[in-house]
């Protein structure tokens, strides 16, 4: 996807959903490299690495489709931002381990790489 195409779908959907296109761009370049037909190994899918259950939370009808998926992942980070009342940090740890693993961890879970190697 040509850089921008990406940059005009980011500023017109982080502008829809109250998100700073930044951060948008941030999400996007960790979670798919910019590749709208990225897949990654637990299943979540396009620019923002959507999983199936967001998709339909969010009425992602395709998501491979860039503007389908920013619509969807603009608007769910907006929603973890309001819910973490901005803390950015907790936002994106929902974003990517989910807000169940936020509730239980009371924070920002460990990632098993971190446990392990903060155990010796």
């Amino acid at each position: 996807m040509n850089s921008q195409r990406l940059d005009t779908l980011v500023n017109t959907y982080a502008k829809a959903n109250g998100v700073p296109p930044a951060l948008v761009r941030a999400v996007i370049d960790v979670e798919s490299h910019g590749d709208p037909s990225a897949v990654s190994r637990a299943g979540a899918q396009g620019l923002m690495q959507l999983m199936p259950g967001t998709q339909a939370m969010y009425g992602v009808g395709n998501p491979f489709d860039p503007g389908s998926n920013l619509a969807g992942g603009t608007h769910y980070l907006h929603d973890l931002l309001a819910r973490y009342h901005n803390n950015v940090d907790l936002a994106l740890a929902a974003y990517n381990a989910g807000p169940g693993a936020v509730e239980q961890y009371h924070g920002i879970p460990r990632s098993p790489r971190r446990a392990l190697t903060s155990r010796g």
